[in-house]
Parts: structure tokens; sequence; C-alpha cells
């Protein structure tokens, strides 16, 4: 990372901030740590940074409802920390805008990967076809910007970064499992690749005239899914 990130970090069990803060730092980043969701609201109404990690089972205010908070006025990264038998709260938590999630008990070294890799493709950079047109879809990689028509359209970024994926590549037909790899940099392993389908089917009901009946992102059935151009 070029530049020092800012990471807000909120978890109730002390232990955890303790580890995770320690691994962070060691990265560069500077981490300013929380235990409840009250505490984090008012901490992002005076601060922006540049990525959230928040845990679902908050005391005050549960971490779902602090990300739909969130959700209403920013597109900061956010990373989940969950329950392993919580399967709802990640979906749900994918439904309100979530970039990543990471089940607990975790390692504290794939967090701070998570992390690096979400920081690293949330941040602007150029890169080969920086710019990609179809019809009245434009995408602008180096602005993180996509306009339908002329107008503005807010992705989070990682609806973003799987959006340029696959737009890079028309036509070619991309598995569940290879998203996973490619653009979250994770493995079913360790993420559920129904991430990749929440996050699909959020693209295309930001974008698409017709959901259901999409124009750029279609379903090869059984297979997975590509860009139309």
């Amino acid at each position: 990372m070029a530049e020092t990130a800012r990471v807000l970090l909120v978890d109730d069990e002390p232990m955890v901030r303790e580890v995770v803060g320690q691994y962070l730092q060691r990265d560069g980043v500077l981490v300013h740590e929380v235990a409840d969701g009250a505490a984090a609201l008012d901490w992002l109404r005076a601060n922006t940074p540049d990525l959230v990690v928040l845990d679902v089972m908050l005391p005050e205010v549960d971490g779902l409802a602090v990300l739909a908070e969130i959700r209403r006025t920013s597109d900061v990264p956010v990373i989940l920390l969950t329950a392993r038998s919580e399967e709802v709260d990640r979906i749900v938590g994918l439904e309100l805008g979530a970039d990543d999630y990471v089940v607990k008990p975790f390692s504290p070294r794939e967090l701070a990967v998570r992390v690096r890799t979400v920081l690293r493709r949330s941040r602007p950079a150029a890169g080969p076809a920086s710019v990609l047109e179809f019809d009245s879809l434009r995408i602008d990689v180096p602005a993180r910007e996509v306009h339908v028509d002329g107008h503005l359209v807010t992705l989070t970024p990682k609806e973003f970064d799987l959006l340029v994926h696959l737009a890079r590549s028309p036509r070619q037909v991309f598995s569940r499992t290879q998203l996973l790899e490619l653009v979250w940099a994770s493995s079913p392993d360790y993420q559920d690749p129904a991430t990749v389908t929440v996050h699909v089917r959020r693209l295309r009901q930001k974008f698409e005239a017709t959901p259901d009946a999409p124009r750029w992102l279609t379903t090869v059935w059984g297979v997975g899914y590509r860009f139309e151009p």
C-alpha cells in the first residue's frame, strides 16, 4: 500500500482486537478499535477509514445494523466477522453490501491477507483497458466509476472488482469457484461460493434494466457467469 491505510476494527472481544490489531499494524495499517456498534457509528460520523472490519455479534447495535447504516452514506469496504454456524448472517451481510467475510474462529494471518487484498482493490489503479465501454455501459477503471446511459451507478468495491474482471474477458465463462479465487483471492475451503451469487444478483439489480433478464451479466446454467459485450 502506497500510503498508510486506516482500518476501523469493531469487535467486543478484547483478545480478538488485540491480536488482529497487532497483525494489521505489522502491515503498516493504522488501526482504531471499538468494542460495540454504537461506538463504531459514533466514530464513523467523525472519521473516514479506508476499511472496516466488523463483527456481526455486537452489544448495543449489532454488526448488520452498523453495516446497513454505513451503506446509507458510504461505500467504504467492509469485511464481516461471522460465527461458523450463522450462514444467514453472512448472506444478509452480503445483501447489505459487505465486501467480504471471515468465519470465526479464523487465522489472524488470513484476515490480514483479506484486508490487504480488499484495500489494494478498493484503491484506484490504472491498468490495461482502463476505460471499458459497451453501448450504454461505461466502466472507468482508474476512477472506479460505472455509468449507464450517463448516470452514475454506485457499487461497492467488491461489486466493482467483479464487474471489471468479467468485462475484461467478454463472453468467457467463469465458475463461482474461479471467481472466488480471482476476485476474492479465496476458495470454497474458506468462503461460500454463494458469495459470488449474491454479488452478481446485486450487480444486476443496480445496473441492468431488467435484472431477471440481464443484458450484460448472464448465467451459463450449471457452469457460471459471463459478460456479454
